[in-house]
C-alpha cells in the first residue's frame, strides 16, 4: 500500500508547474498613483502656460480647486513633494477671517447682490437705499463659446496691469466715471461694462431739481458670468468697494490731443507749451549737453519764469526761452503726464537745495536733442505722438508697430 501524500508532496510532485502560477498584476491604480497623476496634470498646465490655473474657465477652475485642496492637506503634500518641481504646493496665507474667505472667492460666488446683503443692516434707513429697485440682477453663467472673445479681453487687461501700462484707481464720481466700454474691479473681480440702456429723469429734491440717469446694463465678469443690474446699483457697489481701470497711455494721449486740435471761436486758450534752457553757472549743470526743460504754463511764459533764479524747478537759475507754443483746450496735467512718460528714460536725476535748505528733485528737465523735442511737440499738437516712442540710445523717434 502506497504512502498517503502530504500537501507538500503534492506541490513537490507538480511536474508541469500547474500549481505555481504567479498572481496577475492588477491594472487598478493605487490611491497614491491617482493622486500623483492628478497633480501632474496641474504641473503640465503650469509648464504650458507659465502660471498657476485661474478661474478663467471651467477647465482651469477645476485645476485651481484641486490645487487649493492639495495645499490644505499635509499628508498629500508629503506624498507629492518629490513631484512639486514648480513649488506649487507652498501653502498660501491662512484663512483667518470672513474677509479672507471673500478675497479667496475666485468665481465671485460670494459677492452676488443676495450674499452681499448679509453684511448690510436691515430696517435701518440710509442714503444708499434710496430709490433702489426691487429687482435683484443675479449673475448668470455665459456659455464657453460666447465667453471666448471676452476671455481674451480680460487676459489683455491683466497683462497690461502686470506691465503697468494701465493701473487701478479707487472708483469715485459715478456720473463722470461710469461709462460704457470701461473696465472696473468690483470686490476683487474684473468686469467689463458692455452696454448701458439709460433713461434720464428729472428728480425733484429738497435741494433742487436733479437729473438722474438709470437703466439696465450688460456687464461681463471675468469669471464667465454676466449681469444686467441697474446702472445706479452698479455705481453704488463700485463706490463701496470698487476700482476703475485707467485708460492706456495711448488712449489718454489721443483723447487729449483730439481736444487740443479742434480749435474754433468757442474754444478756450488754455496756455503755453514751453522749451527752456538753463543759464546756470554750476559745473554740474553746464557739463550736461542737450539739457532742456519741457513744461506747460497757464500764464505767458515770460511771466512764469520771472522768478526762475529763486525756484528749484528752474534749478535755482535764470532760463532762456527756446520755444513757446500756444494751446487750446489742453489739460495741463495730462500734457505733463504724457511728456514725462514719453521722455521718462532721459529725465534729469538731480537734487536741488532751495534758499530755505529744502532738497527738491525737479522732474521737467530732460537730456534730449532740441530737434527731437521740437518734433515731439509737433506730434503732440498733431495727435500723432501715440504712434511713436523715444529711443534714447540712438536719440531717435521710433514708430510703434501697430497690432
Amino acid at each position: 500500500m502506497s504512502k498517503k501524500k502530504t500537501l507538500e508532496d503534492i506541490f513537490n510532485d507538480d511536474e508541469f508547474g500547474i500549481l505555481d502560477s504567479k498572481p496577475k498584476d492588477s491594472k487598478v491604480k493605487s490611491e497614491n498613483e491617482r493622486l500623483i497623476e492628478s497633480f501632474q496634470e496641474i504641473n503640465r498646465f503650469y509648464e504650458k502656460n507659465n502660471r498657476e490655473p485661474e478661474a478663467a474657465n471651467v477647465t482651469e477652475f477645476k485645476l485651481l480647486s484641486r490645487l487649493k485642496a492639495l495645499r490644505t492637506d499635509s499628508k498629500k503634500i508629503e506624498i507629492l513633494k518629490p513631484f512639486d518641481s514648480h513649488h506649487l504646493l507652498i501653502t498660501k496665507e491662512e484663512v483667518k477671517s470672513v474677509s479672507d474667505i471673500l478675497n479667496d472667492d475666485d468665481l465671485g460666488i460670494l459677492d452676488t447682490e443676495d450674499t452681499l446683503s448679509i453684511f448690510k443692516l436691515k430696517n435701518v434707513p440710509n442714503s444708499s437705499t434710496r430709490a433702489e429697485s426691487d429687482f435683484v440682477a443675479k449673475r448668470k453663467p455665459i456659455k464657453d463659446k460666447e465667453f471666448l472673445p471676452y476671455e481674451s479681453m480680460f487676459k489683455e487687461i491683466h497683462q497690461k496691469l502686470r506691465e503697468r501700462k494701465i493701473s487701478l484707481k479707487r472708483f469715485r464720481n459715478p456720473d463722470k466715471n461710469l461709462k460704457k466700454g470701461n473696465y472696473y474691479v468690483l470686490d476683487g473681480l474684473l468686469l467689463y461694462l458692455e452696454e448701458t440702456d439709460l433713461e434720464i429723469d428729472s428728480v425733484n429734491l429738497p435741494s433742487g431739481d436733479r437729473v438722474r440717469k438709470d437703466g439696465r446694463t450688460r456687464i461681463i465678469f471675468e469669471n464667465g458670468t454676466m449681469s444686467n443690474m441697474l446702472f445706479r446699483s452698479l455705481g453704488k457697489q463700485l463706490l463701496d468697494n470698487g476700482h476703475i481701470v485707467t485708460k492706456t497711455e495711448a488712449e489718454t494721449g489721443k483723447e487729449l490731443l483730439d481736444r487740443a486740435n479742434a480749435v474754433n471761436e468757442d474754444d478756450l486758450e488754455t496756455g503755453w507749451i514751453y522749451i527752456l534752457k538753463s543759464k546756470s553757472t554750476q559745473k554740474e549743470i553746464l557739463s550736461i549737453d542737450d539739457l532742456y526743460k519741457i513744461g506747460y504754463s497757464t500764464v505767458p511764459v515770460q511771466q512764469r519764469i520771472k522768478n526762475a533764479s529763486k525756484e528749484p524747478t528752474y534749478l535755482m537759475a535764470d532760463v532762456q526761452i527756446v520755444e513757446a507754443y500756444k494751446t487750446y483746450n489742453l489739460n495741463s496735467q495730462k500734457f505733463e503726464l504724457l511728456i514725462h512718460r514719453f521722455f521718462s528714460e532721459v529725465c534729469l536725476n538731480i537734487d536741488i537745495v532751495d534758499d530755505k535748505g529744502r532738497r527738491i528733485s525737479p522732474r521737467e528737465w530732460f537730456v534730449v536733442p532740441l530737434s527731437i523735442i521740437k518734433k515731439v511737440v509737433q506730434l503732440i499738437l498733431s495727435g500723432d505722438i501715440v504712434n511713436f516712442k523715444y529711443d534714447p540710445n540712438n536719440q531717435s523717434l521710433v514708430p510703434l508697430l501697430k497690432k
